[in-house]
């Protein structure tokens, strides 16, 4: 849903990682070019095949990329949280968005088009800097995405995305993790069924390692839970 920007996109711009070091001429050029995107849980912003004019930034809320099967299934990529862009690559290529983006909370994103972004990367070192270690990162992301499915059994995947979400790859203790959206979500985004996900999850409680309320695990021992074998 577009609507008539009624929000400091500036302001919000200027908060963002990606333009936090952006003049203060070019931030308001941008700004002015920009178009507010008010989601509503479930609303898509845009569907899979549809054109790219530009790349999104979410102010605030989370996002959901996934691409869907001919017979239907939805795969889950990606979840993109507050602060972080999506779609700088494809609006480099040039061609239609592969995967369709859905709000899973109430959310506003940035849409940011082709054109000024090329000026600013044309003038601006850093900002193209910054551009070039997200797209980087992404691709990082997506190559442990595949290691991961290839090398890990899937409770190993679990385990390891529990301690990313929490930040505790290299932390001991305990510590407690609040899911940012459904497991089914989630189950998708890690490549397995929904009920594997809960089986895993039952295993883990039973093992000791966490208890599970709704969508916050509770983690006893860290160490423990990252060197559980299943």
């Amino acid at each position: 849903m577009e609507k008539q920007l009624k929000t400091d996109v500036r302001g919000l711009l200027g908060r963002l990682p990606l333009f936090a070091a952006v003049d203060v001429e070019s931030l308001d050029r941008i700004a002015g070019s920009v178009t507010e995107h008010r989601l509503a849980r479930g609303e898509v912003l845009f569907r899979q095949n549809s054109p790219c004019t530009g790349f999104y930034l979410v102010a605030h809320g989370q996002i959901k990329l996934a691409v869907t099967a001919p017979n239907g299934n939805e795969k889950v990529l990606e979840l993109i949280p507050a602060h972080m862009s999506f779609g700088e690559a494809v609006m480099f290529l040039g061609r239609p968005f592969p995967v369709t983006a859905e709000a899973l909370t109430d959310s506003l994103v940035l849409g940011v088009p082709r054109e000024p972004v090329q000026e600013l990367i044309d003038t601006d070192k850093l900002f193209a800097r910054k551009m070039l270690a997200g797209l980087s990162l992404r691709l990082h992301s997506l190559v442990k995405d595949v290691e991961g499915y290839a090398l890990r059994s899937s409770t190993q995947r679990l385990i390891g995305y529990l301690l990313g979400e929490a930040g505790a790859e290299d932390k001991a203790g305990a510590l407690e993790i609040d899911l940012p959206t459904s497991k089914q979500v989630l189950a998708s985004r890690l490549s397995v069924t929904p009920e594997t996900f809960s089986r895993i999850l039952h295993n883990l409680s039973s093992a000791g390692l966490v208890e599970v309320e709704g969508k916050t695990i509770r983690v006893h021992d860290v160490a423990r839970l990252r060197d559980f074998e299943a």
